[in-house]
């Protein structure tokens, strides 16, 4: 319920009447008293007192009351209440993501598969109304989550994704397969996938062009990423003493065929070298593909005066009982 409202306010000024009406009450009732003339009162001060002496003025209290009560019922009070339909048209997003061992190299930091998966987990939280999958790719592929609304699931799978799950290499074209097949069914308004890769195709089965042909025969657009620094970057090896060391590793991302793929669904290709860049890229992918809500906001009216009417007529009788009984005033 919201605020009381009023159809029509003007007849409030007519409670302007109430504070007149007392002031003639208080002149009036001066006027009508009877003085008589005593030489010493001191004996009617120690006269106890009638409690009608104390309720005389009750009957014009309930009459005023009810013509404040009849004037508010005038201006005709109404309460209103609001109802809201919310449609969501959500889009369906499947998150290819390449967790093949150069995926540990650090030029991303702490390196570029954790911090792929603390980007996308905060982009997941970001989107509830939407259905998400997750599809995981290195030398083969694997779907780690079907699409889902479940986003609790969603992120958990996130953070336990790993490098060596799968054997190793880097089948893009298998990944983005897979994240067709996912999408190719669904009735959203829009399909996207997101695929971050840190190499070039060089394992699975099925072609790159080939999978960005069946992308664009599906309606799906595809957003690639390149994660990785241009040049060499730092990557981990163990030494023979049980230790890490890092050592520089050429960058071998394939920016052609990912704009390739990109151009050819109707996405956009992103090159992240750090994480604030790829922050950056999944906020702008984020702003680019939104949920369709259509908010409906119905509004009822509620009509308040019948018990302000009903409460003033009860004064009014009570008024006329009373004075007609307890407070009948006798005048020759």
């Amino acid at each position: 319920m919201n605020s009381i409202e009023f159809a029509s306010p003007y007849f409030l000024l007519g409670l302007i009447i109430i504070p007149l009406l007392i002031l003639w009450y208080i002149f009036s009732r001066n006027k009508q008293q009877a003085y008589v003339r005593f030489s010493d009162t001191g004996f009617f001060s120690e006269l106890p007192k009638s409690w009608k002496s104390y309720l005389r003025h009750i009957v014009f209290v309930l009459e005023i009351c009810a013509l404040a009560l009849f004037i508010i019922a005038l201006a005709r009070p109404q309460s209103s209440s609001k109802n809201k339909e919310v449609n969501v048209e959500g889009i369906d997003i499947v998150l290819a993501m390449d967790i093949s061992s150069s995926m540990l190299a650090a030029d991303l930091k702490p390196d570029r598969l954790e911090a792929a998966k603390s980007v996308a987990s905060e982009f997941v939280k970001g989107r509830p109304n939407d259905r998400m999958g997750l599809v995981v790719f290195s030398g083969e592929t694997f779907t780690q989550v079907p699409l889902t609304t479940d986003h609790g699931m969603m992120l958990n799978m996130l953070q336990d994704m790993k490098c060596g799950m799968l054997e190793d290499g880097t089948a893009i074209g298998d990944g983005l397969a897979s994240a067709i097949s996912r999408l190719k069914d669904s009735e959203a308004i829009s399909k996207v996938v997101i695929l971050l890769t840190d190499g070039d195709n060089n394992a699975g089965s099925i072609d790159p062009s080939t999978a960005a042909e069946m992308a664009k025969l599906f309606g799906i657009r595809v957003y690639t990423i390149g994660a990785g620094t241009r040049g060499t970057a730092p990557y981990p090896t163990q030494t023979p003493f049980g230790g890490i060391q890092y050592q520089q590793v050429p960058v071998t991302i394939n920016d052609e065929l990912l704009q390739q793929i990109a151009t050819e669904t109707g996405g956009k290709y992103f090159r992240a070298e750090s994480k604030e860049k790829l922050e950056q890229i999944y906020a702008e992918i984020d702003k680019m593909e939104r949920s369709k809500i259509q908010v409906n906001e119905f509004k009822r009216l509620h009509e308040e005066f019948y018990p302000l009417v009903m409460l003033g007529l009860f004064l009014l009788l009570l008024s006329f009982i009373l004075k007609n009984t307890i407070f009948k005033s006798i005048t020759e």
